[in-house]
């Protein structure tokens, strides 16, 4: 499983080299931390990704390793590469821990898949649809502050901006008919939601699809998001992971590869069932026209 207290993919792979690297030259956690004059449980931190590490100090690491001058300055890269990427830990502790965790992975993630038979999905709701959204949500298992919720609005704003970038990440999404059915809030912020999938979905890097109602459902599952990688040439290939939301904001992360194929079999087979692109837009259209004008 990923490390939960660890967004980062990059971070998360130079962790567990620098750990080879130790153990590659039979030293104990403690041997390094007393030579560098650091606790040991700072070491055991960064080698776990519970916490980030700078560059001065990865510097100390990779001379007490002796590693290469080609490898060090790969690895030191790293760091430089992260630099700003964490936008999100501006928003302190208004967000769970786990939730945190998939932003960081979104952001690193070469492409993103996404099966919602629930509610239309984060990347591609509206302002008002993902308040409410979010507030349903917390009504039903905790209790959040105004000034919190909109905190959380702004950061799912902030996570839609993977595909309006420069370098868009690419995005499909299948809903299930229902997801444009079911009234979360206002007759107009219901309309105006509808009417933001259709301009998203023409996007160059959306593909977004509907399982119509009126199909054989092909799978039996959840929501889940999928996130693959691109291969990091420092560190090599990364594995898929899964993501799949919990009520109690708890989330699971499934990282094992023939689990992971399950999903993407799965995935295949609800993108088969369901219509295409532009039948999806005009099925969206027709919904918003007759349910929700």
């Amino acid at each position: 499983m990923p490390e939960l207290g660890s967004p980062s993919v990059r971070r998360r792979l130079l962790a567990a080299e620098l750990r080879r690297l130790r153990e590659e030259r039979n030293l104990t956690g403690e041997d390094v931390a007393e030579s560098l004059g650091w606790s040991a449980s700072k070491l055991s931190r960064i080698e776990l990704s519970r916490t980030g590490i700078k560059a001065a100090d990865l510097s100390r690491l990779l001379t007490e390793y002796d590693v290469p001058a080609e490898q060090r300055t790969e690895l030191l890269r790293l760091t430089e590469k992260s630099r700003g990427r964490d936008w999100w830990r501006a928003y302190g502790g208004a967000l769970p821990e786990k939730y945190v965790t998939l932003i960081g992975l979104e952001s690193d993630a070469s492409s993103i898949r996404a099966w919602s038979p629930d509610w239309v999905p984060g990347l591609l709701q509206t302002r008002e649809y993902a308040r409410a959204a979010i507030d349903a949500h917390m009504t039903a298992t905790a209790s959040l502050s105004p000034s919190e919720i909109e905190q959380r609005v702004q950061t799912r704003l902030r996570r839609q901006h993977l595909l309006t970038s420069a370098e868009p990440t690419p995005f499909d999404c299948v809903l299930d008919e229902s997801v444009l059915l079911r009234r979360l809030a206002s007759q107009h912020i219901m309309h105006d939601q509808l009417a933001h999938l259709i301009e998203v979905s023409r996007l160059p890097d959306v593909t977004l699809r509907v399982l119509p109602l009126d199909g054989a459902h092909p799978i039996g599952t959840g929501a889940f998001i999928m996130l693959k990688f691109a291969a990091i040439p420092e560190l090599g290939p990364v594995a898929d992971i899964v993501y799949v939301e919990q009520l109690s904001l708890n989330a699971l992360y499934i990282d094992d590869a023939a689990e992971t194929h399950q999903y993407e079999l799965g995935f295949g087979r609800l993108a088969e069932a369901s219509l295409d692109e532009d039948a999806s837009r005009d099925l969206i259209a027709a919904v918003m026209r007759d349910r929700w004008a």
